[in-house]
């Protein structure tokens, strides 16, 4: 097998896409994302970079709060049109239905399966992008996609994204147990 040189544009292939929320001004805005990671494990931080350029940075900045939704295919066409249109020219607040955990500038989607709100512990600068990391207060989970009391995939039924084809996939199938299955590996 022989390995090829890509661009230094090299991507984390693929990547979760969520929905995050902010409250700008007065008004509730989304905005699809697609560079989203849990960071820490105590306390919970979760961290998603953002263009300089984005609407949704000036509510993060204003109010330290925003919400982490993930979608589950059904959500498709919706995730895709707040990724291209700006809060700035058209009003987003009404493309899902919203609410509040306990914390007050943080909006989650009620149709999303899986959702979090954050309280920002640092927004990193970097050269294109800022970096906001959020401490997770709170998660909600549709009872609909729980098995045992815990999230499960297939009933979420999240979306990823790979770059630079553009293209929107679904999750595959269960291929074995984290921590587990590299056990009986041998050399």
């Amino acid at each position: 097998m022989n390995k090829i040189k890509m661009s230094n544009n090299a991507f984390v292939y693929p990547m979760p896409l969520v929905i995050v929320g902010a409250v700008v001004g007065h008004r509730v805005n989304f905005m699809a994302v697609g560079w989203v990671s849990r960071v820490n494990f105590q306390p919970p931080l979760i961290a998603v970079a953002l263009h300089k350029s984005h609407y949704t940075n000036s509510g993060i900045h204003e109010h330290g709060q925003f919400g982490v939704s993930i979608p589950g295919r059904s959500l498709v066409k919706a995730l895709d049109y707040v990724g291209l249109v700006s809060g700035e020219k058209t009003d987003k607040s009404r493309v899902f239905e919203t609410f509040k955990g306990d914390l007050e500038y943080a909006p989650m989607i009620k149709q999303c399966p899986l959702t979090m709100e954050c309280s920002l512990v640092q927004a990193v600068d970097l050269p294109s992008n800022t970096l906001f990391i959020g401490e997770i207060k709170g998660a909600y989970a549709d009872d609909q996609c729980l098995t045992e009391g815990k999230p499960d995939i297939k009933k979420i039924d999240p979306i990823t994204l790979t770059m630079p084809d553009n293209r929107y996939w679904a999750i595959g199938e269960f291929i074995g147990k984290a921590w587990s299955i590299g056990k009986g590996y041998t050399t």
